[in-house]
Parts: structure tokens; sequence; C-alpha cells
């Protein structure tokens, strides 16, 4: 059988230079024009404020006493406030007792689940999925918009090479154009195409810019890229977010070119804005405004709310500063009155698309709310996106496991917890929603006769060895051993960067002790981001990498385990061999000595390889994908044209499943050194066993573009090639060209 797939290749975002200045333009609206032209100063500023309630916080606490600036109307947004209770009691301060009953946006983080809970939004990318994506972004939206909720400080799409930094987990790798196609998904998942069945949040997109490019990988630290790096590598992602419709941004905590994000012109206005024709409201990151007297580039907080209302910040998060501090800038004229007025505007206009005028209640319904949280529907989402993102890294035939084995030994210190597996900026999820992966297990192997036996072994982080001989013991009575280690959740996520991305404590020594029996192994990984797995990968017969796989771990792992899914994610960043060689990306640059094997004078380490020990793209599977070359309906084609590239993928192994099918371009002589090879397409199909696939991809011109050496979005003639296959580390590759 043979079926022919057509994929039309998104157009690539060239994030091109704009070589006009315009002044900011938000729409006007009468309703909106009418409460500006009554509010009094505080009333504005008090709409450009966003406080949090004293639930929860990820930073000190700049003010309390929320409810008496609701009322006096210097309050118009709150973060870390949900339920329909909380936030109806809140909202009725707002419409019944404050002068102008403006009504107030409630925030929150939800970012890979509100209740119901999906994996870490770096696993979610491993899945290559984007309908799955896109339905885990609804399926959090809706339930975080029954709660009572508007807005969430989603999607996080800071591109990273950085594994030590601990927010890559909340992103979607080290890939400029699967970050982009990624970002489209979850912003149209959490917004859909409006909010009349209350039932969506508006969508903030973060953290403008390059917050993922921290110095050593530290949190919060300074980033040191070129202008090109910045925009071919870093930028497309937040273009893409706001193409999509992404309503909110959020800068990040970092400076770019020496100047803080929160107080960046050029970022705000000058690309935001005037290039992208952003015209939703900007938002701080919690205190960001007054950190940037920390940066160094203001004296104090009322120059750093001056500086970043002239660079184009609307709402100050938690900080206090537009509401204290900003009035003795309008009053000697360093920012006007228009300034302010567009902030409210843009501020206003969301909470109009909201329908919140109409009906500040509108999201705030019990019963919805109770029936709409931890559905059948939901949960079921929530197990098929997190095996869609387990990706096998190793499998010596030992997998799936034969439900013929009589008796397994379950070990390690994440076999039988859920707290850690609904992961990090898991905001409102519980773990006693979670099933482990003890409890996966038990399920899947009911009917069986399968004996299953449990013993923790060691704790997550610590030197206590004192269980290692009764592991053993039980190890000697088993046909094979599931042992599960990683980290603990708050080893990644915010303000979390790790100097050694190891697995923590004696969780290795236990494997090793392990491996001593002889016994079959399989490791299950659980992290928030890639660890150094060499030893694993050597005294295991299988890995799988498990992430924080959310609220149905327990079973989307079991169903890998004993082949009732056959696993088809692969990584989308690569998995280091060492530290010293972060940081590591697949689409790296050509250099005038490039890697030789077999010359000491090129660039290469002395002690270790160049490749890390899993590439970009790569994922394993219960069965095997035989490609044929790559060909194209033109070797040679002009600017104005497209070219098609064809690959037969065959499924040659025993079970059907999916292939994530990845189209890399190459440009092989260019007026500035390019990348080895990018990623221009790809798409996730399902074969069958036996069955051969013909898949199809447009590429156009934009695939082909680059910033020259004056920095101008350019398409040059010449030689390109094309490489199609299963992995980053393909070689399957034609030639084309490219004229004038």
């Amino acid at each position: 059988m043979k079926t022919i797939i057509y994929i039309g290749v998104i157009l690539f975002l060239s994030c091109s230079k704009s070589t006009t200045s315009k002044m900011r333009s938000v729409p006007k609206d009468p309703l909106i024009e009418n409460l500006i032209s009554n509010m009094t100063l505080d009333e504005k500023l008090g709409q450009m404020t966003l406080y949090t309630t004293d639930w929860e916080s990820t930073g000190p606490t700049i003010r309390g006493g929320y409810e008496n600036d609701i009322k006096s109307g210097r309050c118009g947004a709150l973060f870390n406030s949900h339920t329909v209770d909380f936030t109806t009691r809140l909202q009725k301060i707002a419409v019944e007792e404050s002068r102008l009953k403006i009504p107030l946006l409630f925030g929150y983080d939800v970012i890979h689940g509100y209740k119901t809970m999906f994996p870490i939004p770096l696993g979610e990318a491993a899945s290559w999925d984007l309908e799955a994506i896109e339905k885990s972004a609804y399926i959090m939206s809706k339930e975080a918009a029954a709660s009572g909720l508007h807005w969430t400080y989603a999607p996080m799409v800071d591109i990273t090479r950085e594994p030590r930094w601990g927010r890559v987990m909340e992103g979607a790798g080290e890939d400029t154009y699967l970050g982009s196609r990624i970002a489209e998904a979850r912003v149209k998942g959490i917004q859909g195409t409006g909010f009349d069945k209350a039932d969506r949040l508006v969508a903030c997109v973060k953290h403008f810019a390059a917050y993922g490019a921290p110095i050593g990988g530290r949190d919060y630290n300074s980033v040191e890229i070129s202008e090109r790096v910045f925009r071919e590598v870093y930028l497309p992602p937040y273009k893409a977010a706001v193409d999509a419709g992404a309503l909110t941004v959020m800068t990040s905590f970092n400076d770019y070119n020496g100047i803080p994000a929160s107080g960046n012109k050029y970022l705000l206005t000058d690309i935001l804005r005037n290039e992208w024709g952003f015209n939703g409201f900007v938002v701080s990151d919690y205190t960001s405004i007054n950190e940037m007297v920390n940066h160094g580039v203001v004296k104090d907080e009322t120059d750093a709310g001056i500086l970043a209302i002239t660079a184009g910040m609307d709402m100050d998060m938690q900080g206090a500063i537009f509401q204290d501090k900003i009035k003795t800038g309008l009053n000697d004229g360093r920012i006007n009155i228009n300034q302010i007025d567009n902030s409210v505007r843009s501020i206003l206009r969301i909470k109009k698309l909201l329908g919140l005028f109409e009906n500040p209640f509108k999201f705030s319904d019990k019963t919805r709310e109770a029936n709409s949280i931890l559905t059948k529907e939901h949960l079921e989402a929530s197990r098929d996106v997190a095996r869609k993102s387990i990706v096998l890294l190793k499998n010596n035939g030992i997998l799936p496991i034969k439900k013929s084995v009589k008796k397994v030994l379950i070990a390690g210190p994440l076999a039988d917890d859920k707290n850690n597996l609904i992961g990090a900026w898991s905001g409102s999820g519980e773990a006693r929603h979670c099933v482990s992966l003890l409890e996966g297990i038990k399920q899947n192997l009911k009917a069986t006769d399968i004996r299953i036996e449990y013993i923790k072994g060691c704790e997550i982080e610590g030197s206590d060895k004192s269980n290692f001989e009764s592991v053993l013991a039980k190890v000697k009575d088993a046909d094979m051993v599931i042992l599960a280690i990683g980290e603990n959740k708050d080893m990644s996520g915010e303000a979390a960067a790790r100097s050694m991305i190891r697995i923590p404590g004696v969780q290795e020594e236990l494997l090793k002790e392990i491996r001593s029996s002889g016994k079959p192994i399989v490791t299950i990984v659980m992290n928030g981001r890639p660890l150094v797995l060499n030893d694993v990968h050597n005294g295991s017969d299988a890995v799988l990498e498990a992430w924080w796989l959310g609220s149905q771990a327990g079973n989307a792992i079991a169903d890998v385990l004993f082949g009732d899914y056959n696993p088809s994610a692969k990584l989308p960043i690569s998995f280091p061999r060492h530290e010293g060689q972060i940081p590591i990306f697949y689409n790296y640059k050509s250099t005038g000595r490039p890697f030789n094997p077999d010359s000491k004078w090129n660039t290469k380490y002395l002690d270790m390889p160049n490749a890390p020990l899993y590439n970009f793209g790569y994922g394993l599977s219960y069965t095997s994908f035989d490609y044929s070359a790559p060909t194209a309906d033109k070797t040679s084609f002009k600017n104005e044209d497209s070219v098609n590239i064809s690959v037969n993928v065959k499924n040659t192994g025993n079970y059907d499943g999916e292939e994530v099918i990845q189209l890399y371009i190459r440009d092989v002589v260019s007026s500035v050194t390019r990348p080895v090879k990018e990623l221009k397409a790809f798409r996730k199909v399902m074969i069958k066993k036996g069955e051969n696939k013909v898949i199809k991809f447009e590429l156009s011109k934009k695939d082909f573009s680059f910033y020259n050496d004056k920095m101008e979005w350019v398409t040059e003639p010449g030689e390109f090639h094309i490489l199609v296959g299963g992995s980053s580390d393909t070689a399957n590759i034609i030639k084309i060209k490219l004229t004038k």
C-alpha cells in the first residue's frame, strides 16, 4: 500500500528589520475612550498595576492590601487568584465598590495544566505532535477559565541551548523552527478563536527576549549574543506567537545589548510593535522593573518606571512602581499622559475582548467549574500526550516487556512517587490526582499472572545506601528490574540552575549494584532537563526518557513498557556527554577547521567526542523505518519558485508506529557562515507495519533565506543540501540549486 502525503511548509519567520519608525497605534473603542476620559491619574495607573494575592508567589512581596487598592481603583489586575469563589469575591469589590466599576483581570501561571496536568512543555515538545500540543493547551485553558481565570502566563517560547538553565523545562528546546511551530500551537490552544464560551484564556508569550541564553546557565543572568543569532535563533518563536494572535507579552529578567528587557525600547517598541504590529499589552515579569536599579541602568525606582514606560511597558507586575513612583516623571515632562493612556487603552481592550464589561462574572460559574476539571476526557488526553512524549533512548530488545515474564521488581525513588511526576510549575495540580509508575504498572498487569515487587532503594538526594542489600536480595528472585530515577521537581524550573546536570544522590550507584546481578534492567529517567546519562546508558538494557509527565504519568509509562503504545517521541534538545560540551546544539556553524578524527589540528576535544550522547531529533521505536534517498521535482529552481522534496518511508519492523520525518537544509556556500544544517520541516506520520508512505515537503524562498553581512534578509543563489531522515544526524541527502 502506498499513501502520498503532501506537506505545505509554513513559511519560516524572517523577523526582518523594519526601516521605518512608527508611532504606537492602539485601536480605539467608544466605551474605552469614555472610560479613559473619566479616569483620574490614579485610576489609570491602577489599570497598569498587577498585584499578587496572598496565595502564592515567585518573588518578594512588595505590596499587600490589594483589596483596598481594588476599591480605590488602584489595581486593575491580580495574579495567583483562582477558583470561582475567590475571583468572584474580588470581582464584586471591583464592579460594586470602585468608582468606575472596571472589572479585574485575573491571571495565573497555567503552564502545563491547571488541575489535569500534562507533561512539562519540554517533554511535550518531544512528541513533535502539534495537534496534541494544541489540545493540551486548550484543556488547561478550559479548566482554568472554569475556575475564574482570564489570563495565563504561557506559552514560554524561549529557545535555549543551555541545559544547566532550570527553565529549559518550560520551553520547546533548542530549535527555532520546532519552537516556532509549537509556539503557534500553544497560542491557538490557549486562546482559540475567541472568548464567547468562557472556555479560553488570554495567552501571554514570554519571556521577551532571549531569556533562554543566560551566561553560564544561571537564571536571571546577562545575555551576550550577536544581533544575527538573536534574530535568526531566538526571535522567531516570539514572532510566531504574536502572529498566531497572542494578546499579551511578558518581558524577561535579562538585559539585551546592555539594556534590561523591561526598559528596552528596541525590543518593546521597535521590534514588537513597529516591526511586528503587535497591539496587545506588555507586562513585566515579577518586579523586573524595580530590578533595573540592580542592573545599574537607573539610579532609583522612579527612573526605572520612566524607562519602562518610555520603552513601551504597559503593566507592572508586583513592583508598585507605576502606582507609587511614576507621577514624578509626568510632572517633570519625562513621560506624558498620552503614553499612559495608550497603555490603559491596550489593557482595557483585552478586558473588552474577554467580554468582562458586558458580564464581569462571565467566567464565574460554579457548575461549570465542577463539571470541567479532571474530567475523564481530560485525563485521557493527558495520558495520550504523555505517552507520545516518552523518548525511547536505548533498547537492547528488552522492550516491550512480554507479559510472559513471571516476576518484575520495581525499584527507585521515583517508582512510587506522585509529587514530582506532576512536575515543576504545576500550578494548581495536586499529587493526589497523579498516577504513580507503580500504580500504572499494577493497573496494566492486573489481568495477568505477573508478580510485582517494589522497593524504593534510596532517596532522590543524599548518600544513604543502607537499602542496597535489600534491593539486591529482591533482584535475585526477579526476572527483570524496572528502575525509576531522576530529579525532584525543585531541581528544574525558575531559580533552579545546576552546574552539574547529573542524576543526583546515589541513584546511579543503585543502578550499578543492580547491574552487577546480571538481571535485565529498564531504566526510566524522570526529569525536567537534559541530563548527562552516560552511566545510565551503559548500565541499562533499555532507557526511557519520561520527563515529568503529569497526572497520567504512571499509566502512560506502563502503556509504553508493555507494548500498548509504540514510543514515537524525538528529543527536542541535545543531551550532552559532559557539562564541558555546553552549550551544545545540532545546528552549529561550519568552521575553517571542521572536525576530522584523523587530524589533531581541528575543532575537537582531546578527551571526548564533539557529538552529544543523544542528538536533537533522536528517538527509537519498537519498529524500524527505512528511508529512500530523497528526490526533488526540480534540481534547479528560481527565487519565485517552490521545490517539492519527496522521500519514501517504509515500516520494516513488526509493529505499527509513528515516525517523525525531519527535513534539514544546508547552505553550501553563502556570504556569511551558516549552520551545518537547519530544521525546516517535519511531519509525524503513522505507518503500519509493512506499509510504505511517500512524504512530500514543499519548500519556498524563505526556507533558504538568512541575514547577510548588512543584516538584510536575503536569499542567495547557490547549492543547497536537503537532508531527510528520522533524526538530525541523518546523512540522507539530495543536492539542489537555487538560481537568480
